[in-house]
């Protein structure tokens, strides 16, 4: 994979509610569509127009999910549009399409969509980013009077708002509340990096987030102005994909959009400059929540490169060069004193006026200049002196299996990857081609893929870092400054030094478990027919075959144990076995097993998940006996080698130091202890007891269960259920005889909720207007499917109450929700909660108004729109759950052990519809009433109190 630092940057700027292009310099009209002008054909699957108003279209019918479709709404305007009293605008009309229009009232978009089963945020959604405004619907049926609200409520974003003043008074508030809670040392990072990246350029002062300043001024006018100039046919695109027929859809498109009246475009303003002559310039940002990373760059002019085969083929030789690269710095973080945590080298195009090639390093705190000069050094020695065919052979496996896995997929491509390619057309002139031809264009390529080839294709994107800009980030300044910065570059990049080439690594050496298991039990259960093996040596197995991915098979493995581990006297037992795959097998490195494995679909890990370890991994059908030999030597034969003891330990430091960096940070770290009355288990325990953990104590604590303990795996999707067997058998079928059961571990399992009752306060060293009110009540385990339903829907109603109260009426938070979490592993354990992140000014209000939310829910029935509005939802995804792998999955993966699963999911649709408002008032009364609430608080260091 390609480093892109730029674009993940881009990426992470587009917000979420819930670009006209520069002129041309030719004079020749510019196509439709890029595929008019390209030579690759096209995905014929699709089906692309034009309306006489100059809008498009894209349509393509798709069954992945069956019954179901997405539709989008791609407005190409963004923040890149705005004047400078304007910033902000185009995230604000994001909001206010949300607030009436023409033909729907205010406040009764959300209300309608929810009506007919599509959740607010999950389904119906919204983003703005520098260049596009996009909105969201995901439609739980393809059903054609659905498919008509859908594009009933796009037409009336596009052309039919009413942006009344107290409609924008009223957002007003939830747009800033959405810029409060984006504050902090992350966002006044990103500030100061593109002000020094990009002095001339307009972007770094068009965040689409706004400024306070602009969004106070707002008025309905002004807002209004802006949509108006922006919103037009030409400038937006309709795509829909899903289970419907294409004519269909063209002519509900037609019907919705034909009479939308064209407007001229307005030019986009001036975009400003990337300097390319920016040159031996030195940053440092400091902050005590950031790590120390330094950033070396140089800018080029952009280059234009239309999609075609020939620069498909570059970029492609692009991408092996960067991986080549990328592969070395990684490989130089598997050792046992690594010089850095990590780095990487990438260029990206800024828009189109330039284009930035990063070489970025993050470093060990204090040790920047070991870090820096290492990646310098190697990034020097790899574009003097090239790469080896040994690297360019691992890249290409990898490249190979990705595209092979994508032709074998291609019929059952989802909803979501289609909707993906039809907006790199739309946005990057990337044509939407077949997975088939993208791999016959690499098969017949690849003869051709030499070192040179590739260190020529690089160094005509790749900016040379001569003289670059550097930046340095971390909590101390470096020694010596930017001078330091500097010296260390300049010394680093003429250093010579051998290019430290790895030899291959030995074969595989766990191909061989012993004799294969012998199968003792083979049934289908009757409700799901979820086939259930059970093996001599007590492992079982559950199948399920399905063609709803083709060739993509999941495997979830779960062994007895987990947090059951952990006790009071050792509550960290299992807290570094996320990073046991770190330390590799005892024969192969986890740096030996990634060439290995090159161009395998497999991979490693292990997780704890309640009672049990887990690992859940997706491979193809050629690949599961492999995946199933992985898997089976890491339980069996796992490394514990020290350098991935040395990744968590990397880690620990900056986890701590931004431990209240943030409210959500502050709660997040401190709510399991306050809940628990500070039970070890659940509570965050000190920065030394993280740091003196080492692979020694996890294998005391877990190498009996890894060895013992009853094992549950279970496989779904495109399989061979005859093949599928035989690879369990050979591998977890052929290990020594495992328990039996999966143990009760009754006083394990003994968990409290705190008696205590009222405010808590929390503290948090973030910004000092920002807080989170946050109510949380004990209910119950999840052992009873009615109550446990009721409690479900419950959370939807609430939280459809308190987005209603505290986000639209009140206006003082952007995201207020409501959840309910009742436990499958903790007897008689459950929460359910509310919470809001609002100004420090409004926690008292926003207190009130959750009280009253809730107090109000116990004292009288919900409203039936309400039920009908929370209830709509969840029986569109109990309808869909088993369109996926991943909803099988939850059905397949305790099948044998945890039967009950089954047939609740089974009745779970009756059970639902059976619930009645009144049944919420009690469930509300028994468990809600503010007065049995443990309230947290979480204010700014010094500032608030609870009253």
């Amino acid at each position: 994979m390609i480093f892109r630092p730029l674009l993940a940057l881009t990426a992470a700027l587009s917000l979420a509610a819930c670009a006209a292009q520069p002129a041309s310099l030719s004079s020749a009209p510019r196509p439709t569509w890029a595929f008019e002008q390209s030579d690759l054909a096209r995905d014929p699957a699709f089906r692309f127009g034009k309306l006489d108003n100059g809008m498009r279209f894209i349509i393509r019918r798709n069954a992945t999910p069956v019954g179901t479709a997405q539709v989008r709404m791609d407005i190409a305007t963004g923040s890149l549009d705005e004047r400078e009293s304007e910033r902000g605008f185009a995230h604000f009309v994001e909001h206010m399409a949300f607030n009436g229009s023409k033909n729907v009232p205010e406040g009764e978009m959300i209300k309608l969509l929810e009506r007919n089963g599509l959740s607010f945020g999950a389904d119906t959604n919204a983003q703005t980013s520098f260049e596009q405004t996009l909105y969201m619907l995901d439609l739980p049926r393809a059903d054609p009077k659905l498919l008509d609200t859908a594009l009933m409520l796009m037409r009336e974003t596009a052309s039919e708002l009413t942006i009344e003043p107290a409609a924008v008074q009223r957002e007003r508030g939830v747009v800033l509340s959405e810029l409060r809670d984006g504050q902090g040392w992350q966002r006044t990072n990103l500030e100061d990096q593109l002000a020094f990246f990009y002095p001339a350029a307009t972007y770094p002062k068009r965040l689409p987030i706004g400024t306070v300043e602009a969004l106070n001024a707002a008025t309905a006018d002004t807002v209004k102005s802006f949509w108006t100039r922006e919103y037009v046919p030409s400038k937006t695109t309709i795509v829909i994909v899903g289970d419907f027929d294409p004519d269909t859809v063209e002519q509900a498109i037609r019907a919705r959009f034909a009479d939308w009246q064209a407007r001229p475009e307005t030019p986009r303003p001036d975009e400003g400059k990337v300097l390319s002559k920016q040159k031996g310039a030195a940053d440092i940002h400091l902050n005590p929540s950031l790590s120390e990373r330094v950033t070396a760059s140089r800018h080029g002019p952009w280059l234009d490169e239309p999609d075609t085969i020939a620069n498909r083929r570059r970029d492609l030789l692009r991408q092996i060069g960067y991986g080549v690269i990328n592969r070395r710095f990684q490989r130089m973080t598997r050792v046992v004193d690594p010089p850095f945590r990590g780095a990487g080298l990438g260029t990206s195009e800024v828009f189109k006026i330039g284009r930035t090639t990063n070489l970025i390093v993050d470093a060990v705190d204090g040790q920047w200049q070991r870090g820096f000069a290492a990646a310098a050094g190697t990034y020097a020695r790899a574009m003097a002196r090239g790469f080896t065919q040994t690297e360019i052979a691992e890249q290409l496996a990898n490249i190979r299996t990705g595209l092979e896995n994508a032709a074998a997929g291609s019929q059952t491509r989802s909803h979501g990857a289609l909707v993906g390619a039809a907006l790199a057309l739309i946005r990057d002139d990337q044509v939407p081609t077949t997975p088939e031809s993208g791999l016959a264009r690499f098969n017949a390529f690849t003869a051709s893929i030499t070192p040179k080839a590739v260190m020529a294709a690089l160094k005509s994107e790749a900016v040379p870092l001569k003289a670059p800009l550097i930046r340095f980030q971390g909590r101390t300044a470096p020694a010596g400054g930017t001078d330091a910065l500097r010296k260390t570059w300049d010394k680093s990049t003429h250093a010579k030094a051998s290019a430290g080439e790895v030899p291959n690594p030995a074969p595989f050496a766990y191909t061989d478990f012993g004799p294969a298991g012998a199968v003792v039990s083979d049934v289908t259960e009757p409700l799901y027919g979820i086939r259930q093996i059970r093996f001599a040596n007590n492992v079982r197995l559950n199948l399920k075959r399905t063609d709803l991915a083709r060739d993509r098979v999941q495997v979830r493995i779960h062994v007895d144990g987990g947090e059951m581990l952990d006790t009071l006297a050792n509550p960290l037992a299992t807290e570094m076995t996320g990073v046991l795959a770190r330390g590799g097998l005892r024969l192969h490195s986890e740096d030996d097993l990634q060439t290995l494995l090159a161009g395998r679909s497999v991979a490693t890990g292990l997780g704890v998940s309640g009672d049990t370890f887990e690992s859940s991994v997706t491979t193809t059908p050629r690949d599961l006996a492999l995946q199933l030999q992985v898997s089976a030597a890491l339980l069996t034969d796992p490394g514990y080698r020290p350098e991935g003891e040395t990744a968590y330990r990397q880690n620990i430091a900056n986890f701590f130091a931004r431990l209240r960096s943030s409210p959500g940070d502050a709660l997040s770290n401190s709510i399991g202890g306050i809940l628990s009355d500070n039970d070890p288990r659940f509570t965050l325990q000190s920065q030394d007891a993280y740091t003196s953990l080492s692979y020694d104590k996890l294998r005391v604590s877990i190498a009996d269960r890894l060895a013992h303990g009853a094992i549950e795996i279970a496989i779904v999707g495109d399989i061979d259920e005859a093949a599928a067997i035989a690879a369990v058998a050979q591998t977890f079928g052929a290990l020594p005889t495992r328990e039996a059961e999966f143990r009760p571990y009754t006083a394990e399992r003994q968990r409290r909720f705190t008696a205590n009752r009222g405010p808590t306060i929390i503290r948090h060293t973030g910004e000092a207007n920002q807080a989170i009110v946050r109510s949380v009540w004990p209910t119950r385990d999840d052992r009873d499917p009615v109550e446990a339903m009721g409690l479900a829907l419950l959370a939807e109603v609430a939280g459809i109450e308190v987005l209603d109260t505290v986000r639209e009426k009140l206006g003082k938070a952007y995201s207020p929700g409501a959840s309910s979490s009742l436990s499958h592993v903790w007897p008689g354990y459950g929460s359910f909660a509310v919470a809001a992140s609002v100004d420090l000014a409004d926690v008292d209000a926003t207190r009130t108004a959750l009280d009253e939310t809730m107090r109000g829910l116990a004292a009288a029935p919900v409203d039936p729109d309400i039920l009908q509005r929370a209830r709509a939802p969840m029986l569109e995804r109990i309808d869909n759950s088993l369109k996926t792998n991943g909803g099988w999955m939850n059905l397949a993966e305790r099948a044998q052990t945890e039967p009950d699963r089954l047939a609740r999911a089974k009745s779970a649709r009756s059970r639902l519809e059976a619930l009645t408002a009144a049944d919420l008032q009690r469930l509300a009364a028994r468990y809600l009433t503010p007065e049995r609430a443990v309230q947290v608080l979480v204010l700014p260091e010094g500032g608030g109190a609870a009253h």
